[in-house]
């Protein structure tokens, strides 16, 4: 396969300020084997007037308006309908690519082997201006949150460790077709992805900073482990659906490791009905350590932590 037909899925929820910048870094692909869809999930601010304007400029555009908003999963699945490419990309109109980021994925899956279903790489955050903030695993390894960057099975790192950039990724078609699309009970797909696909098929690396990600104050990993964050319940959901995936006694082990780690992050930042969903499922995992017990404790006692918790991770992890 030559020249395989990638597929672009832009998905766009007020990014009026950055959805030219972003559609016009994927229409300056050197890579021109592409289908370019763009899905406005039904945007509040100006963005359609934009991807009207965009699609006047290049026609080769696939655009839809939505009148409402979805959501991230349902939208993507409903542009996954009209995908045609071998490859996909999930990519969010507050991001940019470097203009040869889809020809080396390409070229990088296609030197993979067939049980290889997701290529990543590194990334570079940027404010909402384009300011620089940080490298990816600069960051990571600097704060000692990994010590590699793991490959092929990766079911287990998934599930312990939140170490993929996920607007870096391509995906063969045939991920999302054996995962019949996004999840759309859940309020965010990544950790779901990497956790069903990693069952499946093997990821690899490109050790390269081919996208730009804007983190912005309004996207909704901004309000992770905030009080009433919905984006918890979603994520019990997914350790549910890891038990019946875990194959032996260390995937288990690592099951539980995440399910600790939530439960305890719960906790913290004051969402205790989530906390108890995690608490009962880590019973059924593994016998509680005193430091689980400890956290019991602490939930039970209804202690305020949240705020506490934010300026911890503030000074912690900030550069």
């Amino acid at each position: 396969m030559a020249n395989p037909l990638v597929t672009v899925i832009c998905l766009c929820y007020n990014h009026e300020r950055f959805v030219s910048a972003a559609i016009e870094s994927v229409v300056n692909q050197t890579y021109r084997e592409l289908q370019i869809i763009v899905w406005d999930d039904g945007s509040s601010d100006s963005s359609p007037a934009v991807i009207t304007e965009l699609k006047l400029k290049y026609p080769q555009l696939l655009v839809t308006l939505s009148s409402n908003n979805q959501g991230n999963c349902r939208a993507f699945n409903q542009a996954f309908a009209l995908a045609k490419g071998d490859f996909i990309i999930d990519f969010s109109t507050d991001d940019i690519m470097h203009e040869q980021r889809i020809a080396k994925q390409v070229d990088w899956l296609q030197h993979s082997d067939d049980q290889t279903g997701v290529v990543f790489t590194d990334a570079t955050y940027i404010t909402e201006r384009g300011d620089l903030i940080r490298h990816h695993y600069e960051h990571l390894f600097r704060h000692g949150l990994i010590n590699e960057i793991t490959t092929g099975d990766v079911f287990q790192k998934v599930l312990t460790t939140y170490y993929i950039a996920s607007p870096t990724m391509m995906m063969r078609r045939s991920v999302l077709d054996k995962l019949g699309g996004y999840d759309e009970q859940l309020t965010y797909e990544d950790f779901d992805l990497w956790v069903r696909s990693a069952r499946l098929f093997k990821y690899t690396f490109l050790n390269e900073r081919l996208t730009l990600i804007r983190k912005l104050t309004t996207a909704m990993s901004s309000g992770m482990y905030r009080v009433g964050d919905k984006q918890l319940l979603s994520t019990y959901h997914v350790c549910l659906k890891a038990v019946d995936l875990c194959r032996n006694e260390q995937d288990k082990n690592a099951l539980a490791q995440r399910v600790r780690y939530e439960f305890r992050q719960s906790t913290m930042s004051e969402n205790y009905q989530e906390a108890n969903y995690f608490w009962e499922l880590l019973q059924s995992l593994d016998s509680p350590r005193l430091e689980d017990k400890f956290w019991r404790m602490v939930f039970f006692m209804r202690i305020p932590l949240a705020g506490w918790r934010r300026l911890y991770h503030r000074l912690r992890y900030s550069n």
